[in-house]
């Protein structure tokens, strides 16, 4: 799995890339593995998700930039059942972020919500139920995530050293030489 990651050009982060994959496989599982990924800005940790990403099946992923507060509960009953929740941003699912947190613990959703009976126009109580478990990958910058949020996932931290980022540069100018671009 090591290899695979250094072929696809992700320098360092051995420990990291094997817990996100190791989550991201877990989806199979009845209570599956989150990851919370926290660093500054630019530090890798898009690239450390989308490399993940890249060895997992397209039919398994579910990548959104932001969520509001009910949206998750309107997805179709079996939409998130054994997939993958990649969210960019913690900021950008902080509406939505008890129903995340409910379905890390209990594995499901269930909402009940009027709405107009089509046929009679009268307001009636629908239900409506999306099954999990998902495994969840979710990158922030914030300092203080979200506690009940964070004590539902693994919190990672990618490697912002300096010898770190000489590796990074490195990987990338090798790219660019005839070997590299031959490779």
């Amino acid at each position: 799995i090591l290899a695979d990651y250094d072929a696809c050009g992700l320098v360092g982060e051995e420990t990291n890339k094997l817990l996100c994959y190791l989550a991201c496989v877990s989806r199979h599982l009845p209570r599956p593995l989150s990851v919370l990924i926290q660093s500054s800005s630019a530090a890798g940790k898009t690239s450390l998700v989308e490399a993940t990403l890249a060895f997992m099946p397209a039919e398994a992923q579910l990548r959104l930039s932001a969520l509001t507060g009910q949206s998750l509960y309107y997805m179709g009953r079996t939409q998130l059942k054994h997939k993958i929740l990649a969210l960019a941003e913690e900021e950008g699912v902080a509406e939505a972020s008890y129903a995340l947190k409910l379905l890390q613990s209990e594995g499901r959703l269930t909402i009940a919500s009027a709405g107009k009976d089509g046929d009679t126009g009268r307001q009636q109580t629908q239900h409506y139920e999306v099954e999990g478990p998902v495994a969840m990958l979710l990158t922030t910058t914030a300092e203080e995530p979200d506690a009940e949020l964070l004590n539902r996932c693994l919190r990672l931290s990618v490697n912002e050293q300096p010898a770190q980022t000489a590796a990074i540069h490195q990987r990338q100018r090798a790219a660019y030489t005839l070997e590299g671009i031959a490779a």
